[in-house]
C-alpha cells in the first residue's frame, strides 16, 4: 500500500490532521469573519494573503461570498430572508444542510452585490480564488495522498468536512437554538461551551451578536477566546490593528442623577441592560407567582422569564395576550413590565432630542424608586451610575 513521503505514527497524523484543521477555522474566524465581513480589525497583507490561500486550498470558500451571507445574517436575522435561521427553517436542516444553504445563497447575486461590498477584488482573486475556488482542493486531495498516502485521503476528507460541521452546522445551528446568552439582542443567538480551541471562539454567538464589530469574542472572565489570542499575537507583530472591542461598562457611584453620559452608556450596553432588568426582577415575579397560584391563578414560570427578554413588538399574539391576562392579576408584575417596555424604547428609533431621552431615563429612575419594589429600586440606583 503507498504510504506517501511520510510514514507516520498514528499520533503523528491525529496531531497534523488537528493542526491543519486548527489554521482552517483560524482562518474563518480571524480573515474572513472579524476582518472581511465586520471590519473589527485590519490585517497586514501577509497574514490576509496567507489566510485567503488556506481557505481556497481548504474550503474553496470565496471571500465575498462568504462575508456577503453573513452580514446577510446579521441584517436579516431570524427573519425568512435569514440565509441559515434554524428558528425558521428548522434546527435540523441548518445542522445537517447548512452547507448547502451556504451554496445555495451564493448563487443569490443580489446578496453578493447588496452585501459583498470592500471584499478582495485583486488580478489573483479574479482569475484563480473565485474563478477556480474549486482547484484548491483538489490541488489539496494531491497534497495529501503524495504526504501520506491513503491515509492522507482521510485527512482530507476530515478536512472537507471540518466547516460545514463546525461552521454550518454548530455555529449557525446550535449557536442560534441552544446555550446560555449574556446579551439579549433582538435574536436567538447563543453562547456554547467548551468548543473555543476547535471552534477558535466563535461558540461566543451571543456575545459577537451583541457587539457584532467586536474583534473580540469573549466578555466573561470563564470564557475563551483563542482568535483573540491570535489577534493579539498579529497586533504585537504589526501584522494585524485592531479597531474596535466591545466596550466594557463602567459605573460611578458618585453619580446621583442621570445626564448625557448615562444615557450613552445605558444606549451601548442596551443589551446587557436587559440582561440585568430581567435577572433583577425574578425574585419579585417568583414571589409574584406563588401568590396567584395560591389565588388559582394558573402561571407559566417559563413564559414570564421569556417576556422579560423579548420586545413586545416581537412577541407572539398568543404571548402578549397571555401577558396580559397575568398583568390584569398582578399590580406588581403589571409594574415590572411596564416599567421593562418603557426602559426598552430609549434605545429603539425616536425623534427625540438627546435632553428628552435623559429626561425621560431619569423620569423612569425617579417612577422605579417611587415603585416600592426592591428590585427596581436597586436596579434604578445602579442604573444611574452608569458612566
Amino acid at each position: 500500500m503507498f504510504t506517501g513521503v511520510f510514514d507516520l505514527s498514528w499520533w503523528g497524523y491525529v496531531v497534523y490532521a488537528l493542526v491543519v484543521t486548527h489554521i482552517t477555522i483560524a482562518a474563518v474566524t480571524i480573515y474572513l469573519h472579524r476582518h472581511q465581513a465586520h471590519r473589527a480589525l485590519d490585517l497586514h497583507p501577509i497574514p490576509s494573503h496567507f489566510f485567503r490561500f488556506w481557505l481556497w486550498l481548504t474550503t474553496g470558500m470565496v471571500t465575498k461570498e462568504w462575508a456577503a451571507i453573513h452580514r446577510k445574517h446579521h441584517a436579516k436575522c431570524e427573519t425568512a430572508e435569514d440565509p441559515h435561521s434554524p428558528q425558521t427553517r428548522g434546527i435540523r436542516k441548518v445542522f445537517w444542510e447548512g452547507a448547502e444553504l451556504y451554496r445555495a445563497e451564493s448563487k443569490n447575486r443580489e446578496t453578493l452585490e447588496r452585501y459583498g461590498h470592500g471584499t478582495p477584488d485583486d488580478w489573483i482573486e479574479r482569475n484563480l480564488y473565485t474563478r477556480f475556488s474549486a482547484s484548491g482542493v483538489t490541488l489539496l486531495f494531491i497534497v495529501n495522498f503524495a504526504l501520506f498516502g491513503f491515509i492522507g485521503i482521510t485527512i482530507w476528507a476530515l478536512q472537507m468536512i471540518w466547516i460545514p460541521v463546525t461552521a454550518a452546522g454548530i455555529i449557525n445551528g446550535i449557536g442560534h437554538f441552544w446555550g446560555y446568552r449574556n446579551f439579549q439582542p433582538a435574536d436567538a443567538s447563543r453562547n456554547i461551551l467548551p468548543w473555543g480551541i476547535l471552534i477558535g471562539g466563535e461558540e461566543l454567538h451571543n456575545n459577537h451578536h451583541a457587539y457584532g464589530t467586536s474583534a473580540r469574542l469573549s466578555n466573561q472572565w470563564y470564557e475563551f477566546d483563542i482568535g483573540w489570542l491570535y489577534i493579539r499575537v498579529l497586533e504585537t507583530l504589526g501584522l494585524a490593528d485592531v479597531k474596535k472591542v466591545a466596550p466594557r461598562l463602567k459605573l460611578s457611584a458618585a453619580k446621583a442623577q442621570c445626564d448625557h453620559e448615562t444615557l450613552q452608556a445605558v444606549v451601548t450596553h442596551r443589551y446587557e441592560v436587559i440582561t440585568k432588568y430581567a435577572k433583577s426582577v425574578r425574585a419579585t415575579c417568583a414571589g409574584e407567582i406563588s401568590a396567584l397560584r395560591a389565588s388559582a391563578v394558573s402561571v407559566d414560570w417559563s413564559a414570564l422569564r421569556r417576556w422579560l427578554h423579548i420586545d413586545t413588538s416581537a412577541l407572539p399574539a398568543k404571548d402578549l395576550e397571555a401577558r396580559e391576562r397575568v398583568m390584569k392579576a398582578s399590580s406588581r408584575l403589571t409594574t415590572v413590565y411596564t416599567m421593562r417596555d418603557e426602559l426598552a424604547t430609549l434605545w429603539q428609533r425616536s425623534t427625540a432630542s438627546k435632553e428628552q431621552l435623559v429626561h425621560q431615563l431619569e423620569d423612569w429612575c425617579k417612577r422605579a424608586e417611587a415603585s416600592g419594589i426592591d428590585a427596581l429600586q436597586n436596579f434604578s440606583r445602579r442604573l444611574r451610575c452608569y458612566a
